[in-house]
């Protein structure tokens, strides 16, 4: 089997690039301890990224806001948020999420 050199280091680049932006700030940050308003600020981080990435993919369509009438990811995002805010299950969240949507797809087509 032959290797390609460059590919070789396309994938070492990569893996590089992916793992030096972790490893750093937790390299760093594990040196000290931060104040309070900061640790509570970095708790608000993950739920912030989760509501932009969510809301952006339910919201835009080909980058324009979608209109309600074609928006099936919208009404199955509704049971699904129900049922992960009763039940905190992730699989349970997953599992209504996916039948919801294939159950609004099979009935409403586009």
């Amino acid at each position: 089997m032959e290797v390609r050199w460059e590919i070789f280091l396309i994938i070492i680049g990569s893996a590089l690039v992916t793992f030096l932006p972790r490893v750093i700030p937790l390299m760093v940050l594990s040196r000290f301890e931060l104040p309070g308003w900061a640790m509570r600020w970095l708790h608000y981080v993950p739920i912030s990224v989760m509501a932009a990435l969510i809301g952006q993919e339910l919201l835009l369509h080909d980058g324009q806001l979608a209109g309600l009438r074609n928006n099936i990811e919208l009404f199955a995002a509704l049971p699904t948020f129900f049922v992960a805010i009763k039940t905190r299950s992730l699989l349970g969240t997953v599992v209504v999420g996916v039948i919801s949507t294939m159950v609004l797809r099979f009935c409403f087509a586009l």
